[in-house]
């Protein structure tokens, strides 16, 4: 067994107990999917995951992908993120709540924690007799980079 092999069983062994405890059986395709989604540094579509997943699983599947994509996300194992009409997001399912920031210019989408959406959702909680699961937060805009490669708008007169 090679060092990097034997390094890896921790993580294998734990993907392995999420995905039991999800009642999934823990396959090698769910293991890689599993752990590219929480090695994604970010927010991925299933293309992308797709695209890595298949360097190292050549005969994966597009359809397995989005099969697998499915089942963790009913499962609780990932959260699925709309940041635009039609194109999903994943994401490992985290362990605190945290909410997102979308560029409108790159497409770069930002983690962000704060107060004032607990704060929020805790008032209308007690406010509507309403209790609230799930919250997120999502807020587009334009980043300091993109932001400075706007031209100024002109008025008309």
């Amino acid at each position: 067994m090679t060092p990097e092999q034997s390094s890896n069983k921790p993580t294998r062994r734990k993907k392995a107990r999420a995905l039991k405890a999800a009642g999934l059986r823990a396959t090698s395709q769910r293991n890689l999917i599993l752990e590219i989604i929480r090695q994604g540094k970010g927010h991925l579509d299933a293309d992308e995951i797709y695209r890595r997943a298949r360097l190292k699983e050549p005969r994966l599947s597009l359809s397995t992908v989005y099969r697998n994509l499915l089942k963790f996300k009913e499962q609780g194992l990932v959260d699925e993120l709309h940041f635009d009409e039609g194109h999903h997001h994943y994401e490992a399912k985290a362990s605190t709540e945290h909410h997102h920031l979308k560029c409108l210019g790159c497409g770069r989408v930002i983690e962000f924690r704060y107060q004032l959406a607990d704060h929020i959702t805790a008032n209308v909680a007690q406010a509507k007799g309403f209790t609230i699961t799930e919250a997120e937060v999502s807020l587009s805009g334009y980043c300091a980079r993109c932001r400075g490669k706007q031209k100024p708008a002109h008025g008309n007169g």
